[in-house]
């Protein structure tokens, strides 16, 4: 009898194993992103409380919160007190992307449940989004001051995301 070839199914389940126990610790709202360390994406839209022309150049010159969300959100309902609380405390700018949402049903959400952010960005058509490279809402990212894109958070953000996730990053 050939040890080799019987030996061989136990190296592979084996392998399968080591595969499947490391998926298990994997967080999944860490999603790598190949934009992380690249400048935030060129864009030109509209600011959905005052409709003023807002690019990319504008929010140059400090750090913040890129939050995407939409009123059809229900993981964006989740986070928005956290997001609340980041604001209140004067922690970080946090600056919006309504994302593939309607005008009206965006800000009558905001005015039920209160506005966290300095300044929201109008995505309608989804096509900002598409080249930030989100899968859908709720996303989050961190952007310095020079407009690089240094952290993404996939989902709803959770109590002590700032002090956990976002404050290290700042003081590096």
């Amino acid at each position: 009898m050939n040890y080799k070839i019987s030996a061989l199914p136990i190296f592979i389940f084996i392998g399968i194993l080591y595969f499947l126990y490391n998926g298990l610790y994997e967080d999944p709202t860490v999603i790598p992103s190949p934009l992380i360390g690249k400048t935030l994406p060129v864009f030109e839209s509209t600011s959905l409380i005052s409709n003023k022309l807002l690019t990319n150049k504008d929010f140059l010159g400090k750090s913040y919160l890129l939050n995407i969300w939409a009123s059809w959100c229900y993981g964006c309902s989740l986070e928005h007190d956290n997001l609340l609380d980041i604001y209140n405390n004067d922690k970080i700018l946090i600056y919006g992307l309504n994302y593939k949402d309607d005008k009206k049903s965006a800000l009558d959400w905001l005015k039920r449940k209160g506005n966290p952010y300095s300044d929201i960005i109008v995505d309608t058509s989804g096509d900002i989004g598409i080249n930030l490279g989100v899968y859908g809402a709720p996303e989050t990212f961190l952007i310095n001051s020079d407009g690089l894109i240094l952290f993404k958070h996939v989902g709803p953000i959770s109590t002590g995301f700032y002090e956990k996730e976002i404050l290290p990053l700042l003081l590096k």
